[in-house]
């Protein structure tokens, strides 16, 4: 439990996430909650916090020391936990600012869906980065995903609006039980990667 504190402790108060926040603002004042380059932001800047913080521990060795403080399953929900929290509360942070800032701003319908989705694209990132031991997919992956899925959705399955990653940002459908329904789907991805993540992270502990 004291890994998970400390890693959210060391995510939040640092650098990469005051930068993540400066810079999604700056993006916010520029274009707004409704453009293109703010949804498309999203799945990059929100891996700014934290996402290479096993890779870096890896490298470092510094995991090494880690580990006897604690148990493998707290260390690797501490990772995925701090990743997923300071990448959606960067993301949230950042609109209520430009909120604050700019009253004349069209405040998006639901915030919560603001925090899930750099939550969401965070873990992704961070599945990727354990899978392929890299820093590029990294801070790129999630992106990759993302326009994929959107030029997916956008081009072949345009029925199939539970896939936009627009859509999940900015509802513009109906939704099984509301916007409720959008959160329990992002809240059961958000899990789904953090088990692929444990797995995957798990095995490459045992063998290092």
């Amino acid at each position: 439990m004291n890994s998970l504190l400390n890693d959210l402790r060391r995510a939040v108060c640092s650098l990469p996430f005051a930068a993540a926040v400066l810079i999604q603002l700056l993006i916010l004042r520029s274009s707004g909650f409704d453009s293109d380059l703010y949804r498309m932001s999203v799945p990059l800047v929100c891996t700014f916090p934290y996402t290479c913080a096993w890779l870096d521990e890896s490298k470092s060795g510094f995991f090494r020391l880690a580990l006897p403080r604690t148990t493998v399953f707290w260390y690797i929900t501490g990772k995925y936990a701090a990743c997923t929290v300071t990448g959606g509360l960067a993301e949230l942070t950042a609109a209520l600012l430009f909120i604050r800032t700019k009253p004349d701003a069209q405040t998006p319908e639901n915030l919560p869906l603001i925090f899930l989705c750099g939550a969401l694209w965070a873990g992704i990132s961070a599945l990727l980065a354990a899978v392929s031991g890299s820093k590029y997919p990294a801070y790129g992956g999630g992106f990759v995903v993302c326009y994929f899925l959107v030029i997916l959705h956008e081009r072949y399955w345009k029925t199939c609006y539970f896939i936009d990653p627009y859509e999940w940002l900015t509802p513009q459908q109906t939704w099984e039980f509301g916007t409720a329904g959008l959160r329990l789907m992002l809240g059961g991805l958000i899990l789904l990667t953090g088990l692929c993540y444990g797995v995957i992270l798990e095995r490459r502990l045992s063998n290092a």
